[in-house]
C-alpha cells in the first residue's frame, strides 16, 4: 500500500472543475496583474482572517520581507526568531538589513518560548515574529504583553496556519500584521508561487501596495524604492475556489491528527499536543523519535509510506549563516528536535486507511501490534 506524504494532484483534482472555469474567466477578463481577481481575493481572504486589510504578494518570503520593510525594520535593527523555522523567516530579516536574533523553542510546541523571548529583546529590538509552526498557534498572548510593554511590533509567520486560530480568533489576526504563504503545499496552496499580508493596520496596508508594485501608488508615480511583486491574477482566482474549500480541507486534516494520536498512543513516539485555547490547522503531523528516526522512516518508506523532515539542518548550522556567529550550544532544543522529529504523511485526501497503514507500520516497528 503506497501512502503519499501529501497528494496534490487529489485535492487539486477535486475542484479541477472550478478552477478551470476560473482560468477561464483569468483570461476572458483580459486584465492578468492586479485586477478584480485579485482584489476579490483580498477582501475574501481578509474577512476569512477577520482583519480589515489583505495585501497579495508574490511569495511568502516577500509578504515578511515587504512587512518589515512598511514598518521601517532595516540595518542596525534586530528581530526576534525562532531558531527552528523555515530560514524564510530569517531570510525576511537580514533582506532588510536587520539582525535575526533567534531564541530557542518551547519543548512541547515547538513554538516560541515567551521567557526566552523576553531574555531577548533589547534596545535594539524592533520586532518579534511568531512563526505558527506546523499549523499550531504561537503563545500569542503572552508574546504580546511582551511586545507592547518593550515597544516593538509583534508579527506572524503564518505560512503554514492558513485557518488555525488562537482563543478563537485566526491566524492572521493575532499580531499587527501577518505574512502568508500560498506554496502550493499549504492549507490554502496557489498552483504556483503566491503570498499575502494580512493586518488590521491602514497605514502598513497602503504601504505595502505601493512597496509590491513598483513604490507606485499611480501609473507612472513612485513615491519609494519598491519592488515588482504581485499576487497575479489567475493564482488568485484559483485562491478564491480553495478558500471556499479550506475549513472543510482543515476539518480532514484534523481528523487523521486524531487517528494518528490514537493509533500511536503507546508507542515511544512523542505525538503533537493542542492545548484548549489552540486549534491547529494541522499542515504538518510531526512526531519526535528519539534515536529511531533514520531506522524509522527507513521502516515506513518499506512499507510504501512517505515521511519527511522539517527541518533537517536549523537556520543557525547553514551555511548562509556561518559567518553570523551563532553557536549551536545557545539552542539544545533546536538542535534536539533536528536530530529526532519525522513528519508523517498529513492532507486532506488522506483516507482513514491511509492513516491505519501508518499506525500499523509505527507499531510493528516498535514490536506493538500490527493489527
Amino acid at each position: 500500500m503506497k501512502v503519499s506524504f501529501l497528494d496534490l494532484k487529489s485535492i487539486n483534482g477535486e475542484r479541477r472543475e472550478a478552477i478551470l472555469e476560473a482560468l477561464a474567466r483569468v483570461v476572458d477578463s483580459g486584465r492578468y496583474i492586479l485586477g478584480a481577481e485579485t482584489e476579490a481575493f483580498e477582501r475574501e481572504f481578509a474577512d476569512y482572517c477577520g482583519v480589515r486589510h489583505c495585501v497579495g504578494v508574490g511569495n511568502g518570503l516577500d509578504a515578511l520581507e515587504l512587512m518589515l520593510r512598511a514598518y521601517g525594520v532595516g540595518p542596525g535593527d534586530e528581530v526576534i526568531v525562532p531558531a527552528n523555522t523555515f530560514i524564510a523567516t530569517w531570510l525576511a530579516v537580514t533582506g532588510v538589513g536587520a539582525t535575526p536574533v533567534p531564541v530557542d523553542p518551547a519543548q512541547d510546541t515547538f513554538n516560541l518560548d515567551p521567557e526566552r523571548v523576553e531574555s531577548a529583546v533589547s534596545a535594539h529590538t524592533r520586532a518579534i515574529i511568531a512563526v505558527h509552526l506546523y499549523g499550531y498557534p504561537a503563545p500569542m498572548n503572552e508574546l504580546r504583553e511582551i511586545a507592547q510593554r518593550r515597544g516593538v511590533r509583534l508579527l506572524e509567520d503564518a505560512a503554514q496556519a492558513h485557518g488555525a486560530r488562537y482563543h478563537d480568533r485566526r491566524a492572521g489576526a493575532l499580531g499587527d500584521a501577518a505574512g502568508f504563504s500560498f506554496y502550493p503545499a499549504k492549507n490554502l496552496g496557489a498552483l504556483g508561487d503566491a503570498g499575502a499580508v494580512t493586518t488590521d493596520d491602514d497605514g502598513l496596508a497602503a504601504s505595502l501596495r505601493k512597496l509590491r508594485n513598483y513604490g507606485s501608488s499611480g501609473k507612472y508615480v513612485h513615491e519609494v524604492a519598491g519592488v515588482n511583486s504581485r499576487l497575479d491574477e489567475i493564482q488568485a482566482a484559483i485562491l478564491r475556489v480553495k478558500l471556499r474549500a479550506l475549513d472543510a480541507d482543515n476539518a480532514r486534516r484534523a481528523a487523521a491528527a486524531a487517528q494518528y494520536s490514537r493509533e500511536l498512543s503507546g508507542t515511544p513516539l512523542r505525538l503533537p499536543v493542542e492545548a484548549p485555547e489552540c486549534t491547529s490547522s494541522w499542515h504538518l503531523y510531526v512526531v519526535r523519535c528519539g534515536e529511531a528516526r533514520h531506522a524509522l522512516a527507513e521502516h515506513l518508506a518499506a512499507a510504501g509510506i512517505d515521511t519527511q523532515i522539517h527541518y533537517p539542518l536549523a537556520c543557525h548550522c547553514q551555511a548562509a549563516y556561518a559567518g553570523a556567529g551563532f553557536s549551536s550550544e545557545d539552542f539544545p532544543v533546536t538542535n534536539r528536535m533536528q536530530e529526532e522529529i519525522l513528519s508523517l504523511p498529513m492532507g486532506p485526501a488522506l483516507t482513514n486507511e491511509d492513516v491505519a497503514h501508518v499506525g500499523r507500520a509505527c507499531r510493528v516497528f516498535f514490536g506493538g501490534a500490527g493489527s
